[in-house]
C-alpha cells in the first residue's frame, strides 16, 4: 500500500471480491495459489482508504476522467486502471440451452441443470473443457472439439493421448484434498442469484473451479465420454424444429458397430459439421473468451488489439492518458521475450494487475520502473484429469515454424515430458506428473545455454539432470 492517504475505489458489479489465497511460489517464474471469494468488507477493513463500490460501470468519459455507475453515481479518477476481464464467448447468443461457463455463477447454474441431465454436449477443447468432461459422471457426455486432439490450448496430440485412458477409466481414484474455503453471502444469496442473471459478468473461475460442486447427471456412476473430433457446431435445433427436419439423430455410440437411430425425443438437437445430429439436455459451451471491453469503447478512442483486447505498452499503459488496462481485458502490445506469450489465464491476470499497480505508483511518483521479471518466461501449473500439469515457453512450439525439434519421454499412466529445442536450445516443455523438472527446465530456458552436446540424453530418466544445471 504505497500511498496510504490517497482514496482507492475497487468498482466491481459483484457482491464478492476474489482474493488469492494459499499462495506459493514454485520456482523462479511458477506460482501456485487459490482464488478464494471473499467479502469486500475484509478489504476494506485492512486499507482503510479503500472503498469498494458494489456497481457496474455504466460510461466511461476519458476527457473528463469521469467513470458513471450502473447506479447513476460518477466518479472523477486521477488514475484508472480497466481490469474488467473476459467473458464466454457463446456458440449461439440467447439459447436457453447453451450455458457458457467462465465464472463461479456459470458454474452454479451449470450444476442445478447438470442434476436432471441424462445427456449433454460440451463444445470446446480449452482448459475448462478438459476439467468438466473429466469430472462429470453419471451422465452421457459427447465432446466436440474443432481440434485433432483434446486440450489443444495446452497439448499436442502426445499428451492428449497420455491422459485420454484416464476418461474412460471405470474406476475413479479420489482426488488430492483441496483446501479452499468458499464465501456465500447469507440470506441474500437467493436476491444476488436473481441479479447475477447470466448477462451479469460473474468473476472468472478459479483453478480450482469444480471442487465442491457436486457434478454428478442422473445416472448414477458412470463415466461416458464420447469424442467427436474436427467438427464444430452447425446448428441447433429446438426439440420442435427437429421434427419438422424428418432427420434422425444417433443414440450414444456404444462398443457395436451398428449405431442406432435415438428412440428418445431430447429438448434439444446439435447438428455438427461432420453431419452427426446427437439430442441432449442441454449444451455447455466452454469455447474460450471474448475481452470485456464494451462498456469502455463508447466515446473513447482506444486502440484494441486484433484478439479485441485494449492495447497495453509495457508500463500497461492503454492508448488513452492515465488509462491502464490488466489481465484478461488487455492485449499486450510491447516485443515480448521470445519465451513469453499471453494467455487469458489465472496466473497472468494476477501478474498483469500487480505490475500494473506498480506502473501506476511509479508514474505517480515520476519513477522509471523495469519490466516485471514473470513476462520473462511463460509459465503457467495446472492440475488435469488429476495430474499436475507445468508448461513453460513455448510448450507447443508457438510461433517457432518449422525450424525445432520434439524431445519425448513418456510413462504409461504416470508421466509425460516433452521439450522443444531449437539449434540445441530449449524453448519449452510441457510436464504431466510429478517430475521434478520444472525448476531445471525453467533455468534451461531462461539462460538459453547450448544443449546439443547432450541430445536424446537431456531426457534420460537414469541421469540426474539437476546435477549438470544446478
Amino acid at each position: 500500500m504505497e500511498f496510504p492517504s490517497e482514496d482507492i475505489f475497487l468498482m466491481t458489479a459483484s457482491p464478492v471480491i476474489k482474493a488469492i489465497t494459499n499462495f506459493k511460489q514454485v520456482s523462479k517464474t511458477l506460482e501456485e495459489f487459490d482464488v478464494e471469494e471473499q467479502p469486500s468488507s475484509l478489504l476494506e477493513k485492512r486499507y482503510p482508504n479503500i472503498k469498494v463500490i458494489q456497481s457496474g460501470v455504466k460510461q466511461l468519459k476519458s476527457d473528463d476522467h469521469k467513470i458513471f455507475t450502473e447506479d447513476g453515481k460518477e466518479y472523477i479518477y486521477e488514475k484508472l486502471c480497466l481490469c474488467a476481464g473476459a467473458k464466454p464467448k457463446l456458440i449461439f447468443e440467447g439459447n436457453p440451452y447453451v450455458l457458457g461457463i467462465r465464472d463461479t455463477d456459470s458454474a452454479q447454474a451449470f450444476q442445478k441443470n447438470l442434476a436432471q441431465a441424462e445427456r449433454i454436449v460440451v463444445v470446446g477443447n480449452g482448459g475448462i473443457a478438459l476439467e468438466l468432461v473429466y469430472e462429470i459422471q453419471g451422465c452421457e457426455v459427447i465432446w466436440a472439439i474443432k481440434d485433432k486432439a483434446i486440450g489443444n490450448t495446452f497439448f499436442d496430440a502426445g499428451a492428449a493421448e497420455f491422459l485420454i485412458p484416464k476418461l474412460t477409466a471405470e474406476k475413479r481414484e479420489t482426488p488430492i484434498e483441496c483446501k479452499r474455503t468458499k464465501y456465500t453471502m447469507e440470506g441474500s444469496e437467493e436476491k444476488e442469484r436473481s441479479l447475477a442473471a447470466s448477462d451479469k459478468l460473474g468473476s472468472a473461475l478459479g483453478p480450482d473451479w469444480h471442487e465442491g460442486l457436486h457434478l454428478k447427471g442422473t445416472k448414477e456412476f458412470c463415466h461416458k465420454v464420447h469424442i467427436e473430433i474436427l467438427c464444430e457446431v452447425k446448428k441447433i435445433h429446438l426439440q420442435q424444429e427437429f421434427i419438422q427436419l424428418q432427420r434422425t439423430s444417433s443414440t450414444f455410440p456404444k462398443e457395436e458397430k451398428n449405431v442406432k437411430p435415438d428412440e428418445v425425443l431430447w429438448p434439444v438437437y446439435v447438428e455438427l459439421t461432420n453431419g452427426k445430429i446427437y439430442g441432449c439436455d442441454f449444451i455447455v459451451s466452454a469455447t474460450g473468451v471474448v475481452p470485456n471491453v464494451k462498456p469502455f469503447l463508447d466515446g473513447n478512442n482506444f486502440a484494441v488489439g486484433e484478439d479485441g483486447g485494449l492495447k497495453v505498452d509495457k508500463h500497461m499503459h492503454t492508448s488513452l492518458p492515465d488509462i491502464y488496462a490488466a489481465g484478461d481485458i488487455c492485449t499486450a502490445s510491447w516485443e515480448p521475450s521470445p519465451v513469453w506469450h499471453q494467455m487469458r489465464l489465472w496466473t497472468q491476470a494476477r501478474q498483469m494487475g500487480w505490475y500494473a499497480a506498480k506502473c501506476m505508483a511509479a508514474d505517480t511518483l515520476g519513477e522509471s520502473i523495469d519490466m516485471d521479471f514473470s513476462f520473462e518466461l511463460f509459465a503457467h501449473v495446472t492440475k488435469f484429469f488429476n495430474y499436475k500439469v507445468v508448461v513453460l515457453g513455448k510448450y507447443n512450439a508457438q510461433g517457432l515454424g518449422l525450424d525445432h525439434e520434439l524431445m519425448l519421454r513418456c510413462t504409461k499412466g504416470q508421466e509425460y515430458v516433452k521439450v522443444v529445442m531449437q539449434n540445441g536450445r530449449m524453448m519449452g516443455a510441457v510436464l504431466i506428473g510429478e517430475t521434478d523438472l520444472e525448476e531445471t527446465f525453467e533455468n534451461l530456458i531462461l539462460n538459453q545455454m547450448d544443449l546439443s552436446a547432450y541430445g536424446e540424453e537431456l531426457l534420460n530418466p537414469d541421469i540426474d539432470i539437476e546435477d549438470y544445471f544446478d
